[in-house]
């Protein structure tokens, strides 16, 4: 007599944007299929839906819009998600950002729903940034965080401990909830050490084109370098997100000659192999981010803002240099530090994918998510 196979336990995401998830997780769910779970995404449908259905991944299109601020609208949307937690009955949620751990952790309340993982991955606009919008809204979010960060039996994953030293500071952390994984991981195989390309040398960004990763501050430095280097710039603006350039900022700089901007583009592993030096000027805070993981991976030396998540990724002076945020003069005298020597990309590019390999690594920050998944089943160990 056959022995019936034990029925799969349901993980489901939520997150805004399926190409955030896509990026940043999908390594993740991936690895917990291959561990026997059943997995669901939440997501607004874009055009990383079909890539996320190939992998087997079952994805339901929510409405979600980043920059409402309607509470009617979002307790709507609230009320939506419990109805499809309590028909879905998933046995883990992972709320990925702050916009689904505050709507979603009211959600998983509704429906019942006890174990959770929320992920703030890095604070977000209204904690990075220094506008109006941003300080107005800063009081509410922080109450709305201690409502739904970490109730009884949830997991709050951190990328870097700048981001749980600011919740644990504004109480909206409870004591033993918080897990640290650094970052995303990077798939070592694709993004692997090249020998330095001919011509002349190339300094790379690749972000979102929002303010708040620095873009201004990058083309001041191309500016002040004018003739030295080469300055790309590689991402798309993000009409979502508040700080957004537009595209008309980001082709005025291109046509005065101090930057290239490529726009979106999927080739990375490509594009880091044709540049020199990395960069991440980012203006105020990040969680961990995974341009900076992937620029390590491929060997490459990385200046970045010496703000939490950036010190993260760099060890000044040996894997790149941090900088003061906002300083284009500082980041203009990094870069040309790297520019005139290449022993000195050398060596802290070899020193930037070693640290990749020791930390970084996707398979170590997969076994680390599922470790968390697992704990939160009954029964499991603590």
């Amino acid at each position: 007599m056959s022995i019936p196979a034990p029925p799969r336990k349901t993980l489901l995401f939520l997150v805004t944007e399926d190409w955030f998830f896509a990026s940043h997780f999908l390594a993740r769910a991936r690895a917990a299929q291959a561990a026997g779970w059943r997995v669901i995404l939440l997501s607004r449908e874009g055009a990383a839906a079909a890539r996320i259905r190939a992998c087997g991944i079952e994805l339901i299109p929510v409405a979600f819009r980043r920059r409402r601020l309607n509470p009617l609208g979002e307790l709507q949307l609230a009320l939506h998600l419990a109805r499809l937690y309590r028909r879905l009955k998933p046995d883990v949620v992972h709320h990925i950002a702050l916009k689904p751990i505050l709507i979603g952790g009211l959600a998983a309340r509704l429906a019942g729903v006890r174990a959770i993982i929320n992920a703030p991955t890095g604070l977000g606009f209204v904690f990075a940034s220094a506008s109006p919008l941003a300080r107005l809204l800063r009081p509410f979010l922080t109450l709305g965080l201690r409502l739904t960060l970490s109730p009884k039996g949830a997991r709050v994953i951190f990328e870097n401990p700048d981001d749980l030293a600011e919740l644990t500071a504004a109480r909206a952390l409870r004591p033993g909830a918080a897990v640290l994984i650094p970052g995303a991981g990077v798939n070592l195989d694709e993004f692997s050490p090249a020998a330095e390309p001919p011509g002349p040398i190339r300094v790379i960004l690749i972000a979102r084109m929002i303010r708040d990763k620095g873009i201004a501050t990058f083309c001041e430095a191309a500016r002040l370098l004018r003739g030295q280097a080469d300055f790309i710039l590689v991402g798309a603006p993000d009409p979502g997100n508040p700080a957004s350039l537009t595209t008309a900022q980001l082709q005025a700089w291109a046509d005065e000659g101090i930057i290239t901007w490529l726009g979106h583009r999927a080739d990375i592993a490509s594009l880091l192999r044709g540049a020199h030096i990395a960069c991440q000027p980012s203006a105020y805070r990040e969680g961990l981010p995974k341009s900076a993981l992937e620029a390590m991976a491929a060997g490459r030396p990385l200046v970045a803002s010496n703000i939490p998540g950036c010190r993260e990724a760099v060890v000044d002076g040996q894997t790149g240099f941090l900088v003061p945020p906002r300083n284009p003069a500082a980041l203009a005298a990094a870069l040309a530090q790297l520019i005139a020597s290449p022993a000195l990309r050398a060596r802290m590019g070899a020193a930037a994918r070693a640290r990749a390999v020791e930390k970084f690594s996707e398979p170590r920050i997969c076994t680390q998510t599922l470790l968390v998944y697992e704990a939160l089943i009954p029964g499991a160990p603590s």
